[in-house]
């Protein structure tokens, strides 16, 4: 008869399998109606300065959401407004989150008006100090219209937090999807007549549609609002300690973020571009895989902490980053070696040569850091759960000094490598390396060294609480976790080399450089095969991970028939 912890933990890691699934579903339709909208995005303005401005101007209001209504505030105010609820103390919870949402709006509505005020002298001097005057007072104008969406988002990310206390999943699901369609209309209908402020505009249009998508889930749970402030509320109080910590860790991101931003502005047109294009393709496997998993792991991490199940905590971590490397490992030797072919999709006409040159650099360093920003979903979590937001910050401050370090070393690299001499020729390996590092330094790709120095930063910030839990948990289980890294990189390995056959077949068959729609299926082909190969390298190696997910998923897809029977009976 099979242990009953056994049991327990094949079931939690059934369950966890399940649900990230389904939650990647969503994040998956949300990516792909993005893609359409970056798609297009790339092909009007490519590497340029327009698109230069557009994402300057998206950082400051982005670092605004993140301090005072982002992250922060969901990891303190869930636990204290779902312990309320959970008290049956309705009432005072209502009037707890009316003041969170009174408090958050209005700081963000006065940090947002001297932010306006002063755009023009904050693009100039710290944000994009090296864009031209043009470029500067185009990121003026579109930082102005993007703090509108900062507003509407400061109450619609509370909105989220409250459908999830009260464990309504769907629409806070649908939210991002919403607001990824606002983007894609301001693309579509206003790109024509706008230019690149159709993009700003249409952003505000999707927080709009993020916090309206949401409104009949606040109607359902029978929310209240009450108008008044409430600073004297012990729980809002209670709330504000515990964000502080989240704050200050989010606001070394956000630091880091901006050095990087005033970096890439002196290294010429189109670095900044560069570096946002090769983020947000690492992005797509990152939100897929680890935000997946950190949003589906954490109530369970908490539940577990909340009883004192240290083994179960235990079991829950490890399972969900094992599964996060399997997933995460692949997908970041697929993006390496076929990164070329998915830029010419997303490009089409747009990039020239340097321009591609300039992606892909920033795309394979990204590419790496998809594994450990995967990894900081869960990792960061597991702290939060034991109600532990200092030990992140610390982590973080560490971190950020090696993304800071790093980036300012390899930008001085950059900018002195202009003078560099070659006097004698690369004739042995190490003088070839030599070479190689140098005149890689010498040319625009380097611009990748800064997406390897976020990667480095929070590669750091992952060993460290890593190491913190297994001193706290007295283990993690670290023989599994290596097996399982040790067999994805062997089956991934395994994969590279059949989609590098692949690509090598499509040339010699002349298909390459044949438009876009001959890339989409290069690409497909490439991914298709290099799945299945890595599905039964896996296999062979007894990875019971991989087996597992498959089994969710074919069991999910012998059911659809089923549901649509039933569908049609009712």
């Amino acid at each position: 008869m099979p242990d009953a912890s056994v049991e327990i933990a094949e079931s939690r890691r059934a369950n966890l399998a399940r649900s990230t699934l389904l939650v990647m579903v969503s994040f998956g339709l949300a990516k792909g109606i993005s893609l359409v909208q970056t798609f297009i995005i790339a092909r009007a303005f490519g590497v340029s300065a327009d698109y230069d401005a557009f994402v300057a101007a998206n950082r400051l209001p982005e670092v605004i959401f993140n301090l005072i209504a982002g992250g922060a505030i969901a990891f303190a105010f869930i636990p204290v407004f779902t312990g309320l609820l959970a008290k049956n103390e309705t009432r005072t919870a209502w009037k707890t989150a009316s003041h969170v949402v009174n408090t958050v709006f209005g700081l963000t509505l006065v940090v947002s008006a001297i932010v306006f005020v002063l755009s023009p002298w904050l693009v100039s001097t710290s944000i994009a100090p090296g864009f031209t005057a043009q470029a500067q007072a185009q990121t003026s104008d579109m930082m102005r219209i993007l703090l509108v969406s900062t507003l509407i988002f400061s109450i619609s990310g509370l909105v989220m937090g409250i459908l999830q206390s009260h464990n309504r999943f769907l629409l806070p699901a649908l939210a991002p999807i919403m607001f990824d369609v606002g983007i894609l209309g301001g693309v579509i209908f206003l790109l024509p007549m706008m230019g690149i402020y159709g993009v700003a505009v249409g952003a505000v249009i999707g927080a709009a549609m993020h916090l309206g998508i949401q409104i009949p889930g606040l109607l359902r749970v029978k929310a209240r609002w009450f108008p008044e402030f409430g600073w004297n509320d012990p729980n809002l109080r209670r709330i504000v300690r515990l964000m502080i910590p989240r704050i200050a860790d989010l606001g070394l991101v956000s630091l880091s973020t901006l050095i990087i931003q005033n970096l890439l502005s002196r290294l010429g047109e189109g670095a900044t571009s560069a570096y946002d294009w090769g983020w947000r393709l690492m992005q797509i496997p990152e939100t897929l895989i680890g935000t997946a998993m950190g949003v589906v792991i954490f109530p369970t991490l908490a539940a577990l902490s909340s009883i004192g199940d240290e083994t179960g905590k235990r079991d829950a971590m490890s399972g969900a980053l094992r599964f996060i490397y399997i997933a995460t490992i692949p997908s970041a030797v697929f993006l390496i070696v076929a990164g070329r072919t998915l830029i010419s999709i997303l490009e089409g006409s747009a990039f020239d040569a340097t321009a591609t040159n300039l992606v892909y650099s920033a795309l394979q360093f990204f590419a790496i850091g998809i594994i450990v920003h995967s990894m900081l979903e869960v990792v960061a979590r597991s702290f939060y759960a034991d109600k532990d937001t200092l030990t992140p910050l610390f982590a973080a401050i560490g971190g950020a000094i090696i993304t800071i370090g790093f980036a300012a070393v390899f930008s001085g690299a950059l900018q002195r490598s202009s003078s560099i001499q070659f006097l004698v020729p690369p004739v042995s390996s190490g003088a070839l390396l030599s070479f190689g590092v140098t005149r890689f330094f010498a040319t625009p790709e380097g611009v990748g060294m800064l997406a390897l120095a976020n990667t480095l930063g929070i590669a750091f910030e992952v060993a460290v609480l890593l190491w913190i839990l297994r001193r706290r948990w007295h283990s993690l289980s670290e023989s599994e976790m290596a097996r399982t890294i040790f067999k994805t990189a062997a089956a991934s390995l395994i994969m590279a080399v059949a989609v590098v056959a692949v690509n090598a077949a499509w040339n010699l068959l002349g298909l390459s450089g044949r438009g876009t729609l001959f890339a989409i299926i290069q690409t497909a082909v490439e991914a298709g095969i290099g799945g299945l190969v890595f599905i039964g390298a896996a296999y062979l190696l007894k990875m019971d991970e991989v087996k597992t997910l498959l089994a969710v998923v074919l069991r999910h897809l012998r059911a659809l028939p089923l549901r649509s029977r039933a569908e049609a009976a009712t």
